[in-house]
């Protein structure tokens, strides 16, 4: 699968709820998400553009956990990779595996997500811990397609919704080991 993604930070999570309501956004589901990102002992993911990671997701009592590689960004104006993902049962076990292959954890980043569909967008609303408030918007593709027009509808949406700045083609992991560099 082809991930075309642009994210952009946002001011106020109330007036993107608002602007989203005002297109006929609709919000489908809001879920805490624990990442728990890997660096390899061949390659080093931060230089490679890739990221592994274990993301456990919770919304209300249910819990579920994945393992996803993503590749590198395929282009320059936004975060599209390809994206491998499937559904695991411990997070734990899993991340013991990774550790005794020579995986390295990296850092957990931790975030409450609030979803919304609108045509074939997926859209989030961030709360990241130690970060600005930030809105994602992404299609899925199949490997091989185009995805030129797919990122286009994106960045017409997000005109649409009165944003023309503040996009951001780093990762929130990114971001918070940035953090950590400068502070």
């Amino acid at each position: 699968m082809i991930e075309v993604e642009v994210k952009a930070k946002i001011t106020s999570f109330s007036e993107m709820e608002k602007k989203l309501e005002n297109i006929g956004a609709t919000k489908s589901k809001k879920e805490f998400q624990e990442d728990i990102y890997f660096n390899s002992p061949i390659v080093n993911f931060a230089e490679s553009d890739e990221a592994l990671r274990i993301r456990t997701t919770k919304e209300n009592d249910n819990v579920d956990i994945f393992i996803t590689y993503k590749g590198p960004k395929i282009d320059k104006k936004s975060k599209t990779r390809k994206e491998i993902e499937i559904k695991i049962e411990d997070a734990e076990k899993c991340s013991d595996i990774f550790e005794a292959i020579g995986f390295r954890k990296v850092r957990t980043v931790r975030k409450n997500r609030q979803y919304y569909t609108y045509e074939n967008f997926e859209i989030s609303l961030d709360d990241i811990e130690g970060l600005d408030p930030y809105m994602e918007i992404e299609i899925g593709l199949k490997d091989g397609e185009d995805y030129s027009k797919a990122q286009k509808s994106i960045f017409d949406l997000f005109e649409k919704l009165n944003i023309t700045e503040g996009f951001e083609r780093t990762s929130y992991l990114e971001l918070l080991e940035n953090l950590n560099i400068t502070n």
